[in-house]
């Protein structure tokens, strides 16, 4: 069973909600999520804020945060993660659960961190977790490690 499916499973356990706020991973997370039957049950829907202005005025991510340390930073994947549940909120009740993706796919550093650079993001009702990741590879294989990364701390926060 993929992790994706896994995930689908735990938070349907616990009658949890899922919102995903992307932007490396374009898509991806989610359309990995949305792979699995069922996914409906949890997954509410997904943000793709490629642009930095759009982590800000769509998620609430803090404009001040943003300026100071850009969009590839910790903080900014929480506060995604966090921004997510509020943003596919359903009758007034945020998601239970936020995962978020910001960081450098490459070929380029636009900021002088290296390529690869991912921090992950994970908000439910009892966490808050950033976890910080440097990826080896191509473009896309970056955008794949991020992808399954998010996934997984997404399960294994859920799991617990």
């Amino acid at each position: 069973m993929s992790d994706a499916a896994e995930l689908i499973g735990a938070l349907r356990a616990r009658g949890w909600t899922l919102g995903v706020a992307e932007s490396l991973t374009g898509g991806a997370v989610a359309a990995e999520i949305v792979s699995v039957p069922g996914a409906s049950a949890a997954l509410w829907g997904a943000v793709v804020a490629y642009a930095t202005p759009v982590k800000h005025t769509v998620l609430g991510v803090d404009a001040d945060l943003l300026a100071r340390h850009g969009p590839v930073h910790a903080e900014v994947a929480v506060q995604m993660a966090d921004g997510i549940r509020r943003v596919v909120a359903v009758d007034g009740r945020a998601a239970d659960v936020g995962i978020s993706t910001t960081g450098i796919a490459g070929p380029d550093s636009p900021d002088g961190q290296p390529v690869g650079t991912v921090h992950v993001g994970v908000v439910t009702p009892r966490e808050r977790i950033s976890r910080l990741h440097v990826f080896a590879g191509t473009r896309a294989e970056v955008r794949q490690q991020a992808t399954d990364a998010a996934i997984a701390l997404a399960l294994e926060t859920v799991r617990e």
